[in-house]
């Protein structure tokens, strides 16, 4: 099994919090981290017709079942449950006592916040970041398999080849998932779009544009994208607006949490695919920020994350806001480094106020790291270490 980052998190909640509810897209983990940390409580899971009937018919004799609590697995698909269990939360509020999971931002979080706001914890479980994976010894050995390969955690546990776990991953996404989050009428027009996003990875987000090439209108597109960040599937990485008298890009760019889906969503299926294509860059750099963010939110860090573009053409991949300032991150592919490639962080850093050279970070596709006087250059393998330093 692969240990979590998160884990440290749940337990704390779960000490603290009569309800502790663990939402992340489906098949991150959720369900063997919970078991994994509270071995001896029962576990429903409403994922099986029969116990989802149950709770749906009879809500109150079901939870009667548990005296003690449970964990209630993918509790989202009888949301109701959420108001019966508010009385006797109200009756007995022993920390840790039930614990919901789910995989549906909008139905399950709805359900929380109506009728267990201030007795509930939310946490979020993402894909495996890459050092979990290397914690758990099944690290890809190379950049191009990490992006390959993407988080999800049975495809490294289990050694399942990529593409077919994908394959199926994304068919039960857009079949059942999208019908139960929203009413999506055209299914194959909605796998288009997703794969029109694919292809604008890292990229400044324009739905107008997005909109046109799905053939479908904004407001549609608009809808469609909250879709995919209620279930996890993308983020929006907003446009740093300090005060600055340089004129800034506004517009977020778009960001996926998993790689491997998004090699899969463009069509690649093999890493030797990977290696010669147009957007490697671009994925590359979703790597990156997606790895910030999943190690900030495993660990309660929330938000602080922005790109930087001002409109003469300068720009930084990612801004880490902390209390010492910002950090700024560039991000390059390629396994050498070039002193140009140093420019950017060097001019961004002048506006934005990083003068300590170890508050700008260039992260490559090689395995050297090196200190300049312009900025630290970090190997991909070396980012969660520097992560650390910077928590």
């Amino acid at each position: 099994m692969i240990g979590r980052d998160l884990e440290d998190r749940l337990r704390a909640a779960a000490g603290a919090f009569p309800v502790v509810t663990v939402t992340g897209p489906r098949q991150s983990g959720k369900s063997t981290l919970c078991r994994s940390v509270f071995p001896d409580r029962p576990l429903a899971n409403l994922e099986l017709p029969d116990v989802r009937r149950f709770a749906l018919e009879d809500p109150r004799a079901f939870l009667a079942q548990f005296p003690r609590g449970a964990v209630l697995d993918e509790v989202q698909r009888a949301p109701e449950l959420a108001s019966y269990l508010q009385p006797m939360v109200d009756a007995d509020r022993t920390p840790g006592r039930w614990i919901l999971t789910g995989s549906q931002n909008f139905a399950l979080l709805e359900s929380v916040n109506q009728s267990l706001a201030g007795r509930a914890a939310v946490l979020h479980l993402l894909p495996c970041g890459y050092g979990e994976l290397k914690r758990a010894a099944c690290a890809p050995a190379s950049l191009d398999q990490a992006l390959f390969g993407g988080g999800y955690p049975a495809i490294h546990d289990r050694g399942i080849d990529p593409s077919e776990w994908l394959s199926a991953y994304v068919a039960t996404y857009v079949e059942r998932d999208v019908r139960t989050l929203t009413r999506v009428g055209d299914l194959l027009a909605f796998q288009r779009f997703v794969e029109l996003c694919a292809g604008r990875v890292g990229q400044l987000l324009n739905l107008s544009a997005l909109a046109a090439d799905a053939g479908i209108s904004q407001p549609t597109a608009k809808a469609w994208l909250s879709v995919l960040e209620a279930s996890f599937l993308v983020f929006r990485l907003p446009a740093w607006s300090a005060n600055l008298r340089k004129r800034l890009t506004k517009s977020p760019k778009l960001h996926f949490y998993d790689t491997g889906l998004v090699c899969w969503l463009l069509g690649l299926r093999s890493v030797q695919h990977l290696k010669s294509h147009p957007l490697r860059g671009a994925i590359f750099e979703s790597w990156v920020v997606s790895e910030v963010a999943k190690f900030r939110q495993h660990r309660g860090e929330r938000g602080g994350l922005y790109h930087f573009r001002t409109s003469d053409g300068n720009e930084v991949d990612l801004i880490i806001q902390d209390a010492r300032g910002p950090v700024l991150v560039e991000v390059k592919a390629s396994s050498t480094i070039a002193a140009d490639n140093l420019g950017g962080l060097t001019r961004a850093a002048d506006l934005l106020g990083a003068e300590a050279s170890e508050r700008r970070l260039l992260v490559y596709g090689g395995d050297e790291s090196q200190t300049r006087s312009q900025a630290q250059v970090i190997p991909w393998r070396a980012l969660h270490g520097r992560l650390d330093a910077l928590a």
